[in-house]
């Protein structure tokens, strides 16, 4: 197994554009959208790739970069408080350990929103999908 991270950040509404996000919608390979799977992310082109993490902690760095990039924008500051970093990572950790897909979603301000996930390939257990890397 090897990992790939993807993000997003857009206008959180653009999510509502559900078809796009579907693999079997014809505009979902050129759409910026997430996908609403996580392992679906595998189908996009591999240009939507940001980072082949060589490790778990490597993969857990790239999340922390793309937390940190954004937390001064957090809609609501107290509420990620809440959860925080550390336990995102935590979870993160055991997941991707485990084969197992994370996705972060946080809202921002001005109604915008970024996603951030890390994807397990080669294999996943979600979906028996090719690696976009080697396509």
């Amino acid at each position: 197994m090897h990992l790939h991270c993807y993000s997003w950040t857009g206008p959180g509404d653009d999510q509502r554009q559900e078809g796009e996000r579907r693999p079997l919608h014809p505009a979902f390979l050129a759409s910026a959208l997430p996908p609403m799977r996580t392992c679906d992310w595998l189908l996009k082109p591999r240009t939507r790739i940001e980072s082949s993490p060589a490790t778990v902690a490597d993969a857990l760095g790239w999340l922390t970069g793309r937390y940190q990039a954004v937390q001064s924008s957090f809609h609501l500051p107290e509420d990620e408080a809440s959860i925080g970093l550390d336990f995102r990572l935590k979870l993160a950790q055991e997941a991707l350990t485990g084969g197992v897909d994370v996705q972060w979603g946080i809202w921002l301000r001005a109604g915008r929103f970024i996603t951030a996930g890390v994807v397990c390939c080669s294999p996943n257990r979600h979906a028996a999908y090719a690696c976009p890397a080697r396509r």
